[in-house]
Parts: C-alpha cells; structure tokens; sequence
C-alpha cells in the first residue's frame, strides 16, 4: 500500500494510490498521514479499503511530504564504506547520527532553494525509515515492528556550511527545503528486503548515484535499534540512511555542484521517483 498527502502547502491531505496510479482522497477516513495512521491497527484497517470506493483526486496536485511534519528527523551519515572513501573520511565504527532541521521538509517535487551565498550545493539519495509505533530501546530482533513503512529522501546538503564554516554538519544540512520526503510511504509488508533496493539520482538527465541499499554498513535493523538506543523515535519519525557515492563533492578531478536551473531526479526501487528545480532562495 501506498500513502501519501496532496495539495497546497501546510494544508496537506491524506491519500493512498489505487492499482492505476490514481490518488484517492482519504481525509474522510483519517485526519493525516500522521502516527495515528501508522500505526499497524490503522494501517490494517486501511488496506481492508478498496481504493475505487474513496474519492479520486482529479488533475495532478502537488504533492507534499509522504507523512506529517515529524517530531523527529534523524539522519545517518557516510553509511555507505565507499561513499566514506569517495569523501575522504574514515568508514564509522558506530552509526553517525545528526538530526535535520524540521523547516528542511519538503515535499518530493517541490524546488530546492539555493541558500543566499551557496557555493557548493549538493544532493544524496537516500533511504527512508518511517517509524509505525514509538520506539525506545529496540532490540535487533524486533525492529520491524516499529517501521511503519519506507521512502525516498533527498539529503540536500550544502557543502561549505557543512564541513568548513566550523562545529557540526547541522548548518549545511538543515536548510529551507533541504529535506524533500516522497513521493509516498510503502508500507513494511511490501518491501520484504529493504537491503536489497536500488538507488540513484540524476541531474539535469545525467546519472550521477547508482547504488544499491546492499552495501549500507550499518542495515536498517542495525540502524532502527541502534537509534532508539540515543532518541525516542515517535510514530511518523524519519530516518534517512546514507547515501551511496556518487554525490557532487566526491567527482573528480573537480566537484561538481549545484546551481539555479538544475534538476535533480532521485529513486529507490519499488519508493517512486522525486523531481526537484533548483531555484534562489
């Protein structure tokens, strides 16, 4: 099953897509595609409704970020060993956690913002973790039980503010629209392996990430227990979890970055394709 949320900007409502692609409106149903709806006595009773009798959304409307506003957007960074390699930096004993600014969420579609300055803008596709129930504690062995379901998101990150203006990675992370979430949440029961996804990006048509979520070096079991072992996770939280390499800093013989005009388009198998302009902030 797939959840999403459709129209204008903070006034979001909540959807699923029927076997044709077509949006069917759910907001009589539920109020969001929030923790309530997440949660696996909800999502059950969800998937008991056949999308032909919900009303389809006409036209194509914008969609917003797959879930809420989370309380909670945990990232995990240089998860993948060759990604470390390509940026120079040892691989991670432990997973590294840093948390993404809430004003970054953005829906899948909507256009990047290049901050006043930006020299050095950057993308990374990345996996996406949707927590079903709260989570504190978890064991290894039961981490499914608290994924709700999986994502696209794009770790916009500005390379500068990140990793040259001094203290932690949070300044280049957690910009306006730096956090595009979508196009919609799948549900756990139909991503059985979620180590074995594909994922890439392209920008202005040309491929430029090609990985698969295999080569992680912490999993999403390691990942979901590990976490909850530093954060509560509350129903509706995201995780991102790495990047595969192949991002504008890591090219060589000189990096390549973003600028006004590009377009990035980012996938993970079986999670739908984002499509995002650059445009000045």
């Amino acid at each position: 099953m797939k959840l999403l949320r459709y129209g204008p900007m903070g006034a979001e409502k909540p959807a699923m897509l029927d076997a044709d692609g077509g949006i069917r409106c759910l907001s009589g149903v539920v109020r969001d595609i929030d923790g309530f709806a997440l949660s696996d006595a909800a999502i059950a009773m969800l998937r008991g409704i056949d999308p032909t009798t919900l009303p389809k959304v006409e036209g194509n409307p914008r969609l917003g970020p797959c879930v809420a506003r989370p309380l909670n957007y945990v990232c995990i960074g240089l998860n993948y060993a060759d990604h470390a390699a390509e940026a120079g930096m040892p691989v991670p004993k432990e997973p590294i956690i840093f948390l993404k600014s809430l004003s970054a969420f953005s829906g899948p579609n909507d256009d990047v913002k290049l901050p006043r300055g930006s020299k050095k803008l950057d993308w990374e596709v990345e996996l996406g973790i949707v927590i079903g129930k709260t989570a504190r504690y978890v064991s290894e062995n039961t981490w499914q039980d608290y994924v709700a379901g999986y994502c696209v998101c794009n770790d916009v990150s500005e390379r500068e503010y990140q990793l040259e203006r001094g203290g932690t990675w949070d300044k280049g992370k957690g910009c306006d629209s730096f956090g595009p979430t979508g196009p919609w949440m799948v549900t756990r029961d139909e991503v059985p392996d979620p180590q074995a996804l594909t994922l890439w990006t392209e920008v202005n048509g040309k491929k430029m990430q090609n990985g698969s979520t295999k080569t992680m070096i912490f999993g999403v079991a390691k990942i979901v227990s590990y976490v909850s072992h530093f954060i509560t996770l509350q129903p509706g939280d995201v995780i991102a979890t790495g990047t595969p390499p192949g991002v504008g800093s890591g090219i060589k013989p000189e990096p390549v970055f973003l600028k006004a005009g590009d377009v990035m388009r980012l996938s993970v198998d079986g999670l739908g394709v984002q499509t995002q302009k650059v445009v000045e902030a």
